[in-house]
């Protein structure tokens, strides 16, 4: 992956509604040269999914640390995760906690929903649960 390749995917982070043409505006390509870009980002893996974000109204928002037993894949735990209804997104990291998930429901009541199924897998042995009280972007 170059700097333009860099470039196309920061532009679609903002606005991934803009033509191919339009991208090819802003970083000075064709738009034949930006679809195939995009398309060879995606057959790479680098890009996994266009998604939309709809703005409902009110929404319950958390972040979830989680440990995971020593003798518990993580990886596997992750897995588990990311299908339950509510988690956004998984990330596996390092420190005093193994992985942590960003959950969004449209209540608290339905947060501590997705916090009970989290807790209920074998192998997650602790959390720890912040709600997002204000977010900026």
């Amino acid at each position: 992956m170059d700097k333009i390749d860099q470039q196309i995917i920061g532009i679609l982070k903002e606005n991934s509604r803009l033509t191919y043409s339009a991208i090819g505006k802003k970083i000075g390509l064709s738009e034949v040269a930006i679809r195939k870009r995009i398309k060879n980002l995606i057959s790479k893996g680098v890009i996994k999914r266009f998604t939309v974000e709809v703005n409902t109204g009110q929404k319950a928002n958390a972040i979830v640390l989680i440990s995971v037993s020593p003798s518990t894949s993580t990886s596997s735990i992750s897995e588990k995760l990311s299908k339950i209804e509510g988690v956004k997104d998984v990330h596996e990291i390092t420190g005093q906690y193994d992985v942590f998930v960003n959950i969004s429901a449209p209540s608290i009541a339905e947060v501590n929903k997705c916090v009970d199924d989290i807790r209920s897998i074998e192998g997650v042995v602790n959390t720890n649960t912040m709600i997002i009280l204000r977010t900026w972007s």
